[in-house]
């Protein structure tokens, strides 16, 4: 991602330009879109899957460097995660947790790595790529997956597979047909309870996703104004970008682990929902 945006070479980008540029993605086509599931997003894909491979890897590191003594820091601060995730499973699902616990700690750390994404310097890759000359193969890009619907919609779709997969098998495959059909109101209005049963499960899957891209994609954007005021030439637009740029940075700290908690939280109780009949 460079500086200029293309057509714009032999000028200075516009607010609204660079704004633009810095929101398009590093994909197979043009997006005319927000959501587009013929597009492909490279940066995207990218950037969630080294996140979490990361987040395994921090996982892992954990486990593998455990011990029965007193813990270090990075084992403690593990262990208090762990424990966390654990009471709020306990607490939501009334089942058997042996995969949906460790899921759910998969999710908050994997959203939480990247949602974090979000406090790079907006320009860094777009300077890099010009210094190495990759700006060609790199026109745009965009780091954070979250603040792309494309990425939140494919996780919360995930999470849908998994609340069939658990409504499935708590209830078997004709319990959970019969529910469809059923519930709320009785079988005697099967159309509807169909109707409003698929809503609920849309319904479910589309909030899931639309609330984590609609915090990030909004602390992306005034990151990116931010960073106007910090082109300004005067001094005073100098400091003011300092000042505004820190106090947005550590406020968005709460931001990025408040979403992933409530991401985390939101797939428990559905999948907890699951669990249990109308």
């Amino acid at each position: 991602m460079s500086s200029p945006v293309e057509g714009a070479a032999t000028h200075a980008p516009t607010a609204s330009e660079y704004i633009k540029h810095h929101l398009g993605h590093l994909s197979n086509k043009h997006q005319d879109f927000v959501v587009d599931f013929s597009v492909v997003n490279f940066d995207t894909l990218f950037w969630s899957i080294a996140m979490g491979l990361l987040g395994s890897l921090i996982l892992w590191s954990a486990a593998r460097k455990a011990t029965s003594g007193v813990p270090g820091r990075f084992q403690a601060a593990v262990e208090m995660l762990v424990e966390m995730v654990e009471n709020q499973s306990k607490a939501i699902v009334h089942g058997d947790r042996s995969f949906i616990a460790p899921l759910a700690l998969t999710v908050f750390v994997w959203v939480a790595l990247m949602n974090s994404l979000d406090f790079l310097p907006v320009d860094m890759f777009s300077y890099m790529f010009e210094v190495f000359g990759l700006t060609h193969l790199f026109p745009y890009h965009r780091v954070v997956p979250t603040a792309d619907l494309n990425g939140t919609i494919g996780i919360s779709f995930g999470v849908l597979l998994l609340m069939i997969y658990y409504g499935i098998k708590v209830k078997g495959l004709g319990g959970w047909i019969h529910e469809l059909f059923a519930a709320p109101f009785g079988i005697w209005m099967a159309p509807f309870n169909l109707l409003l049963n698929i809503i609920e499960y849309a319904a479910k899957m589309v909030s899931l996703g639309m609330r984590l891209f609609g915090n990030m994609f909004a602390g992306e954007l005034l990151f990116l104004l931010i960073a106007l005021l910090g082109a300004s030439a005067t001094g005073l637009g100098f400091v003011g970008h300092v000042l505004a740029g820190s106090i947005w940075a550590i406020f968005h700290i709460l931001i990025v682990f408040l979403q992933a908690f409530i991401f985390m939280m939101l797939t428990l109780v559905y999948l907890g929902q699951a669990h249990e009949g109308h």
